[in-house]
């Protein structure tokens, strides 16, 4: 802890002699990661399919590589305007004076990454608290050890340890780094941990963004198109091995659609993953386990099994859908985070929104469905950290969408500007002037005591 300790001291002062960088300053540091990927994204590809077991190297470069250069390149074409103050309408009354506000660094930012998207999940909203022009910190993930290794070094060959730095190790670094007094804190991982996390930042009153998980569901309304809607779904669930905190957990589905569903999904999977080495492995065996005792659990319930692949030595999971699952069972009540694609059926959509609401708000919702006075409905009765319609985990690739949760799935957002203000503290400025230059006309000064008719005026006409 004082080796941490020490560290941030450095970065502090290191912030105090240089609070507010240029925008070529910040634009140069964002432009470092993006040549650091280039440079070793053959690596990189290599050592996050070491930690899983096998990931293709095109889902790391499309899941990964590709949304870290996207980000950059957004913060870097909007950066400016970011920065530019932004002004406030002023009331009748108070003209000429001006007020703006200002986006101004927020110092210090620690960053606790998960292992799912061991790149991504560390360097985009690094590239937002840089954009912001904050000195950061991240704490890379032990679940993913090749991958956070690998990264610490090329971070270090990159970038100077007082501009971004990085820091390794298990549960009681994380624990000791969470303690630390951030400017602020940004944490993507479980429901579970965010909670420890935002405990420990509490003694610091330190400022958090939390990216959590939560059990995103699919609604799919009678008139969707089955096969489209199970492809799209398909490429959602099994991408990573479903190990994304946005990946579809369950599906809401009118009973008798459900047979067709069920032969659309299996079909969809078929196509999507004829080649066993493009399905992800899970991350270690902890991971593994836990998909079994799901499974397990929901058999013993009363679950029905249909495997959505045909089994292979090449699948140490094999990714399979439950029907008839009850809802105590454990993968009804948490965040599964695999290969694992329940499906509920219900009797209209209101059942299905009202099944939503009975759970914690999720990080996103699912439609399919061509009736747009439906999809506004689930939309208005409905709260998630975002909704989208007849596709899934898109909305995450898209720089210009906000990025978050809501209740348990999360608090505040990141991705494009709204990343760049989350790390920015927005100071409001007020530049009080005198109509005509009349000191006696000038902001609060016909309001001062002691009042009399003009003040009553005043009142009568603010009014």
């Amino acid at each position: 802890m004082n080796a941490l300790q020490l560290q941030l001291e450095d970065l502090q002062q290191a912030f105090a002699h240089e609070p507010s960088p240029s925008f070529a300053e910040r634009k140069e540091r964002i432009e470092r990661v993006v040549a650091m990927i280039d440079k070793y994204e053959d690596n990189l590809c290599k050592v996050v399919h070491a930690d899983f077991g096998n990931r293709h190297s095109v889902e790391t470069r499309l899941t990964e590589l590709a949304m870290v250069r996207q980000a950059a390149k957004y913060a870097i074409k909007h950066l400016k305007s970011w920065m530019k103050m932004r002004d406030i309408s002023m009331p009748m009354h108070l003209k000429p004076s001006k007020a703006w506000i200002q986006a101004q660094p927020k110092g210090v930012v620690g960053i606790i990454s998960p292992w799912n998207y061991p790149i991504q999940l560390a360097l985009i909203p690094a590239i937002s608290a840089i954009a912001a022009g904050n000195r950061v910190w991240l704490k890379l993930s032990e679940r993913s050890p090749r991958t956070s290794g690998y990264l610490a070094t090329i971070i270090g060959e990159f970038f100077h340890p007082l501009e971004l730095c990085v820091t390794t190790g298990g549960e009681d670094v994380a624990r000791d780094f969470s303690e630390l007094a951030f400017d602020h804190l940004f944490f993507t991982g479980s429901t579970a941990t965010g909670k420890r996390v935002m405990r420990a930042a509490a003694d610091n009153l330190t400022p958090l963004t939390l990216e959590l998980g939560g059990k995103s569901p699919v609604v799919i309304n009678d008139d969707a198109n089955l096969e489209d809607a199970a492809t799209r779904i398909i490429f959602g669930k099994l991408i990573n091995g479903g190990q994304t905190c946005v990946a579809p957990d369950y599906i809401l589905i009118k009973h008798e659609l459900i047979p067709e569903l069920k032969d659309a999904l299996v079909q969809a999977a078929g196509s999507l993953f004829k080649d066993p080495s493009e399905l992800t492995h899970s991350i270690d065996q902890e991971q593994l386990s836990r998909w079994q005792q799901l499974v397990s659990d929901a058999r013993s319930k009363g679950a029905r099994v249909t495997p959505l692949l045909p089994e292979s030595e090449n699948h140490p999971f094999t990714p399979l859908i439950l029907t008839q699952v009850t809802p105590h069972s454990l993968v009804m009540q948490e965040e599964i985070f695999g290969p694992i694609l329940p499906i509920i059926g219900v009797s209209s959509q209101e059942d299905a929104i009202e099944f939503i609401n009975s759970k914690d708000r999720p990080l996103s919702i699912y439609w399919f469905g061509k009736d747009k006075k439906a999809l506004r409905h689930l939309i208005s009765k409905t709260h998630s950290g975002s909704v989208t319609a007849n596709d899934t985990l898109i909305q995450a690739g898209i720089e210009q969408i906000p990025f978050g949760g809501i209740g348990a799935s999360g608090m505040g957002a990141y991705h494009g500007q709204a990343g760049f203000d989350t790390f920015s503290h927005l100071k409001p400025i007020l530049q009080v002037r005198g109509l005509l230059g009349i000191k006696a006309w000038m902001g609060s000064k016909l309001a001062h005591p002691p009042y009399n008719k003009t003040t009553e005026r005043l009142l009568r006409w603010l009014r």
